[in-house]
């Protein structure tokens, strides 16, 4: 009797336990500041708070840093998977469970300074070529606002090498970014494309009570400015 009330307890432990004994994988891709490699080290701000928030749930857990469409593919298949710093679009909003924000997020459509691109708005735009990465929410995005001209490269830095070297028209980037690097890079802002929460996607059967303590420990960089500094350190100045 007491081996079988044993066991019905060990069946009843929350799902949290299990969780605990698996180790998450966490993949991302090289987006520069919010993710990159410097020598074997993986930094950036959103790395930075994802190393604060797993610290804080106490899990086993690593992170990868792999092409864009591997890392999004792998956290809608495989369990205890997850892929930042993603885009909380409509059409992927039941498709993986969500802790958010890591940042909230203006992207903006920008042409190299000296191009010939006279677009001022987003229906001007459409006439030229715009540059992007399979996979990232923006190729949906613009196809849903009827750019129909719309060149993919594996990654962002392929992207923006072509858009520098004139292959490319535009390309969508993220406002807090552009604001980062136009000092170095010949680029000019020519339109809002859109503005979005950014956040950690997991795959759906992620354990509820995991996702809601790393939710807890995100809320509460933020609400403690830890979030705030870590922009800070990165260069990186977003709206209030």
């Amino acid at each position: 009797m007491f081996k079988r009330l044993m066991l019905l307890a060990l069946l009843c432990l929350p799902s949290f336990v299990a969780a605990q004994a698996a180790t998450v994988t966490l993949l991302t891709e090289e987006y520069s500041p919010f993710s990159y490699r410097e020598g074997k080290v993986l930094k950036g701000a959103s790395i930075e708070q994802v190393d604060k928030i797993m610290t804080a749930v106490g899990v086993d857990y690593s992170i990868e840093m792999v092409p864009w469409t591997r890392a999004y593919s792998q956290a809608q298949t495989t369990p205890m998977s997850c892929v930042f710093t993603t885009a909380h679009s409509p059409q992927r909003d039941q498709i993986f469970k969500w802790i958010e924000p890591l940042l909230v997020d203006r992207n903006i459509l920008v042409a190299k300074v000296g191009s010939s691109v006279s677009a001022t708005d987003l229906d001007d735009a459409k006439k030229y070529t715009v540059g992007t990465h399979r996979g990232d929410y923006t190729e949906t995005l613009l196809k849903e606002k009827g750019f129909t001209r719309i060149d993919l490269a594996s990654d962002f830095n392929g992207t923006l090498r072509k858009l520098l070297n004139g292959r490319v028209d535009l390309m969508p980037i993220s406002e807090p970014y552009f604001e980062k690097i136009k000092a170095e890079q010949p680029l000019r802002r020519v339109a809002l494309l859109a503005s979005q929460a950014m956040g950690i996607a997991c795959e759906k059967s992620f354990p509820e009570d995991l996702r809601a303590k790393m939710q807890d420990a995100l809320s509460k960089l933020i609400a403690d400015g830890t979030q705030k500094e870590i922009f800070a350190r990165y260069g990186l100045h977003t709206a209030e």
